[in-house]
């Protein structure tokens, strides 16, 4: 392994070739000395290409990113602004399917970018704040560069032996952080719906963003929540603290809280810090069909772009603009379904740009994300329809009655024909 002691020293042509497929680390594991270098040397090298699943850190901008090119399995965060400038190859996957394609050589990995903690005694690095494919791209790569952060933490789980470390960057510099998102009214009103269907012991999967953080405020009167979630946030942090999430009554994991990625500030990441009821994990354990099979009471919170009037979801486009991904919204609906106990939850607004456009469309305007099969609870600011297990018309009158007022006429004209016919 050869060890460079400040960014300064660093040369990616040391350990790169023309050509290379570079898999970095996502979100708030972002290796940003290593893109800041890839960013301005990159184009000595050419022909570079990088898979990032997320970024948060403002680093991958379209002026950023000439000199290589950048795919992902959604424009989330930053990569919003790639997309809109048609900079961003989008692959569409579930979030599980990530690191078996790293590992099938499907998703190339010559090289391979991880931001990681200080060594413990035994000399294993810890992950940090993203697990997911990380590991699966560190087994793939024909290089492991390693950006060895004083300020990361070492949380608890997966790690990397300095041995697996070709080349390491040793830099102290505050990670990625996402804070908390303002809440306003809607965000409430929508959060106080889908929390009716968190009981006492519930094991819980959500994101970040507003509703999951209006939502998990309204949760201190419950009491043994568990979590086995792709993501977790500050949000989460209070809640432990408060003794709601206990994790006590899990069949699997007790006392654990399970997560693949820290998403939020220092706060959770300080929290997280060696923290033994908290266990970061691959997508191959949290987001795996066998695994969640194994939670009752599993209550899944994921968000969407559009429903339309049959209960497809739409989380990905719309119309020519790309905002979301598929990410690990499938997995998550199948589970919560399932699960004995268990809900499965599709939250959005009832309109969208100033109240001009119907989230409950009569037609999607992008692909469909989750397919109507799998769908269970939709949740707007107007409240929640349950859709499993109802036929197609039902389903049609339910979601009307969850839209906005005002679009409410039009729909039914739009759902005339499905009660007609059946379909």
């Amino acid at each position: 392994m050869k060890v460079v002691s400040t960014a300064d020293d660093l040369d990616i042509g040391e350990f790169l070739r023309p050509g290379d497929r570079i898999v970095v680390g996502q979100a708030c594991g972002e290796p940003t000395t290593l893109i800041e270098a890839l960013i301005a040397d990159g184009q000595r090298i050419g022909g570079l290409s990088l898979f990032v699943a997320t970024s948060f850190s403002g680093l991958l901008s379209p002026d950023a990113t000439e000199s290589f090119s950048v795919s992902s399995m959604g424009a989330i965060g930053a990569l919003r602004k790639l997309s809109a400038e048609h900079r961003l190859s989008v692959i569409p996957c579930h979030v599980s399917q990530v690191g078996p394609m790293i590992e099938a050589g499907i998703i190339g990995c010559d090289v391979a970018f991880v931001q990681v903690s200080p060594p413990d005694a035994n000399g294993d690095h810890s992950y940090g704040l993203i697990s997911d494919h990380v590991r699966a791209a560190v087994a793939a790569a024909r290089v492991v560069v390693a950006e060895v952060n004083e300020q990361v933490p070492f949380t608890l789980g997966e790690t990397l032996p300095a041995a697996d470390i070709d080349y390491a960057v040793r830099v102290s510099r505050a990670p990625v952080e996402v804070p908390p998102a303002r809440i306003g009214e809607l965000d409430r009103a929508i959060a106080g719906h889908a929390a009716a269907y968190i009981e006492d012991g519930s094991v819980i999967q959500t994101g970040v963003g507003a509703v999951p953080d209006a939502l998990l405020r309204l949760l201190h009167d419950r009491t043994d929540l568990g979590v086995h979630s792709g993501m977790l946030g500050d949000g989460v942090v209070d809640l432990v603290e408060a003794g709601v999430i206990t994790n006590a009554r899990k069949r699997i994991d007790q006392g654990v809280s399970i997560t693949g990625a820290l998403i939020g500030t220092g706060r959770l990441y300080g929290f997280a810090d060696r923290n033994p009821r908290i266990r970061m994990c691959a997508t191959s354990y949290t987001h795996d069909a066998a695994v969640l099979a194994r939670l009752d009471n599993l209550v899944t919170i994921n968000s969407a772009m559009e429903v339309d009037l049959t209960g497809q979801v739409n989380a990905e486009q719309s119309g020519s603009a790309y905002f979301g991904g598929t990410g690990g919204q499938v997995d998550f609906v199948r589970a919560g379904a399932r699960s004995p106990g268990g809900h499965s939850i599709i939250a959005l607004p009832a309109t969208a740009k100033g109240g001009t456009i119907s989230r409950i469309a009569a037609a999607l305007s992008g692909p469909v994300t989750t397919a109507r099969s799998d769908v269970d609870v939709i949740v707007t600011e107007f409240g929640a329809t349950e859709l499993r297990g109802q036929t197609l018309a039902e389903r049609s009158r339910r979601l009307i009655a969850i839209a906005h007022p005002d679009f409410q006429e039009p729909l039914e004209r739009a759902a005339h024909p499905i009660r007609e016919r059946g379909f």
